[in-house]
C-alpha cells in the first residue's frame, strides 16, 4: 500500500501556508492565470501530429485533460471550475493566435517571464520559498487555490 493522497483541502492548506501575505496573494491573483494561460499558450504553439490536428487537438488540450484528471480526483466542483477556466484561457488564447498581432510563442514567452518574476518578488516579500520547490504538484494547486478562494467567497467551499 502506497503513502496516503492528500485532499484537495490539504492541498489548499499546504499552499496556503506559504502565501498569507496580502501583497503575496495579490501578485499570485495576477501572476498564476498568467503563467497558466502561457504554459497552454507554449503547448498550443508546438506542432502536433497531423492526426490530433483533425481531432482539432492540439498539446495544449491534451495537457489540460490530464490536469483536470488530477483535478478531478481531488474534487469534482474544483475540477469543473478548472474546467471552465481551462476552456476560456484555450479559446482566448486560440483567438489571439489567430489574430496574428505577434506570434504566439513570443508573446507568451514575455508574459511568462514577467508573471515568474512577480511570483518571486511575492515570495521575496513573503520570507518562504515557492511551494513548487518541495513538490512540483503545486503547480497545479496554484490555479485551484485561487478557485478555491473564489468557491470559498461565493459559499461553495468550506474553509
Amino acid at each position: 500500500m502506497g503513502p496516503r493522497r492528500r485532499t484537495a483541502q490539504e492541498w489548499l492548506d499546504a499552499y496556503g501556508v506559504c502565501h498569507t501575505d496580502p501583497r503575496n496573494k495579490a501578485l499570485h491573483w495576477i501572476c498564476v492565470p498568467v503563467i497558466t494561460a502561457c504554459v497552454l499558450a507554449f503547448l498550443t504553439a508546438l506542432p502536433a501530429p497531423e492526426a490530433m490536428r483533425q481531432a482539432g487537438l492540439d498539446w495544449a488540450v491534451v495537457a489540460t485533460a490530464a490536469a483536470l484528471l488530477f483535478y478531478l480526483r481531488l474534487s469534482p466542483r474544483l475540477a469543473a471550475g478548472m474546467a471552465v477556466a481551462a476552456g476560456a484561457m484555450l479559446a482566448a488564447i486560440r483567438w489571439f493566435d489567430g489574430a496574428g498581432i505577434v506570434p504566439l510563442w513570443q508573446a507568451a514567452a514575455a508574459l511568462f517571464v514577467a508573471a515568474w518574476i512577480g511570483q518571486f518578488v511575492g515570495h521575496a516579500i513573503e520570507g518562504k520559498r515557492p511551494s513548487f520547490v518541495d513538490d512540483l504538484q503545486f503547480l497545479l494547486i496554484g490555479p485551484m487555490w485561487l478557485l478555491a478562494d473564489c468557491y470559498r467567497r461565493l459559499g461553495w467551499w468550506p474553509g
